[in-house]
């Protein structure tokens, strides 16, 4: 058995003195910057959420909480008089619609609607739209039971609070 005899050196030195040395060659340290890559890469995949578990949180009233516009400014909502009632079937095909909450579960609405249809596309979670008027997409960038977090093409992000009903005990 081969001994080194800087071991002892060291061992006898106290703690403070010794210092670490590595001697890495070039073709070691290229396959450990390789490594690093792989496990990083697979960090990233294995923490990133998978888009098809946002559509079962989708359905349901929802009150916009704050938007970010692409410049960077903020704008928060304390009260919003308006809310979006969305509503899709198995197919992921239904409909978007503005609604005004009353109290006891109550909301007055017109008969407009937005078409909707959502897609998963390149690993995200995209929500088609469409009026008489017009058609546009935005794409879901996180879905839970009390939060949505929309971004529209304009690179405007929408976070949305899931919709508490006014109830009032009236008797």
């Amino acid at each position: 058995m081969k001994t080194n005899k800087n071991a002892n050196v060291i061992a006898s030195l106290p703690v403070r003195q010794i210092g670490l040395v590595l001697k890495i060659r070039p073709g070691n340290l290229l396959i450990s910057c390789k490594t690093l890559l792989i496990v990083f890469g697979l960090l990233i995949i294995s923490c990133s959420e998978n888009p098809e578990a946002y559509i079962e949180h989708i359905d349901g009233y929802w009150e916009i909480e704050k938007v970010t516009l692409s410049n960077g400014f903020e704008k928060d909502y304390k009260f919003n008089e308006n809310i979006d009632y969305i509503s899709l079937n198995d197919s992921l095909v239904g409909f978007r619609k503005k609604m005004k909450p009353g109290i006891n579960d109550t909301y007055f609405t017109s008969e407009d609607a937005e078409a909707i249809r959502v897609k998963i596309e390149n690993n995200s979670l995209n929500i088609y739209y469409s009026t008489p008027y017009a058609k546009w997409k935005e794409t879901i960038l996180e879905a839970t039971p009390k939060n949505l977090r929309i971004i529209n093409e304009n690179k405007d992000v929408y976070l949305y609070k899931r919709y508490t009903p006014i109830n009032l005990d009236l008797e």
